[in-house]
């Protein structure tokens, strides 16, 4: 399977073709530290920083409100929510950062201002391990939307798409969805906050 152009490093004339392809693959390109001569967002478009007092093994930030930042902090080991702000440690150390967004326009427009923020070097000192996209309705999430979604996805190291929790609608729950895409993103974060980090707190 052919896989797709990155939007976010090849020009629109390349990938044009690819845009008839009706199912979602993963960009072939990885960006994985902020990009030389990448514009920053507006003001109004940046997500704020926040000095935090403790640590964590993995910071969680929503791109907006209503991101599911708490719910995915809290299926993670060590993970603590930032309140949508980039996370500052007080010692000065590189934190490890999940940004995470709904799979709907707001939430996908929203982590794409927080990814090119990153990408611009506008942000304090992150290790960014990616975004993940969590569904914003029950069923099958339309093609103009999973499309952005790989497109907004590129801009981001790492990409998770997680499919609608019923359960979280009726409750406190914190159980681990059974979803296979959740479990394979939990193994996932599991494995990259406890790979070797010498400037992680612990």
């Amino acid at each position: 399977m052919q896989l797709s152009l990155n939007p976010w490093v090849t020009s629109p004339a390349e990938s044009i073709e690819e845009e008839t392809l009706d199912v979602y693959v993963p960009p072939a390109a990885v960006i994985s530290a902020p990009l030389k001569g990448m514009v920053e967002p507006d003001t109004a478009d940046r997500l704020a920083s926040r000095t935090m007092s403790s640590s964590a093994a993995l910071w969680v930030v929503g791109s907006h409100g209503g991101a599911g930042e708490s719910r995915t902090a809290d299926l993670l080991d060590g993970a603590r929510p930032t309140g949508h702000r980039w996370p500052v440690l007080q010692d000065a150390s590189k934190p490890r950062v999940l940004l995470v967004c709904r799979a709907d326009m707001r939430g996908l427009t929203a982590a794409q201002n927080a990814l090119t923020q990153w990408a611009s070097g506008a942000t304090p000192s992150v290790e960014l391990l990616g975004l993940a996209v969590l569904a914003d309705a029950p069923g099958k999430t339309p093609k103009a939307l999973r499309d952005f979604t790989a497109i907004v996805g590129g801009g981001a190291p790492r990409l998770w798409t997680l499919p609608w929790v019923e359960a979280w609608r009726h409750g406190a729950s914190t159980t681990p969805p059974t979803a296979g895409e959740y479990q394979r993103f939990i193994t996932d974060l599991a494995s990259l906050t406890t790979e070797t980090n010498p400037s992680t707190n612990h």
